[in-house]
């Protein structure tokens, strides 16, 4: 059984606070994003990851590097420290989140153009019954 880690990066996107859910499981990272409006505290972020958690959908899994744990607990200190300070989002999630869009773009762009082309179809038809409906008494 893999090991499956989790984290969450909360930061500031004007005009709003947006937190990144990163979850690492057999080697693939996948994301998802989501936005608080006004910051929030940290019982709110616990409350909104125990009621919503199940509800947010995740971006295609994308191949990661898995890093081993460390036990010094100042050591984890200044790593986590490194990462809200400097990075924000990881590159491989920001990786999974584009994916994820431009899946959902090519999706749109299909469904958009099917529509399109029934309407086109439709609007056909009726024309078409118009006209033999104008000449139906000569």
């Amino acid at each position: 059984m893999g090991k499956v880690s989790l984290v969450l990066t909360v930061y500031f996107e004007e005009p709003f606070w947006v937190g990144v859910f990163e979850c690492t499981y057999l080697g693939k990272t996948s994301a998802t994003r989501v936005t608080f409006g006004a910051e929030p505290k940290d019982n709110e972020v616990y409350e909104f990851f125990l009621k919503h958690f199940t509800e947010l959908r995740f971006s295609p899994a994308v191949a990661a590097a898995v890093s081993k744990t460390v036990s010094n607990p100042k050591r984890m200190q200044r790593e986590a420290k490194k990462q809200t300070s400097a990075r924000g989002i990881g590159t491989k999630s920001q990786q999974a989140l584009k994916l994820w869009q431009e899946q959902n773009k090519l999706e749109r762009k299909t469904l958009s153009r099917e529509q399109k082309e029934a309407e086109k179809a439709r609007k056909f038809e009726l024309k078409q019954q118009k006209k033999s409906e104008k000449h139906r008494g000569h």
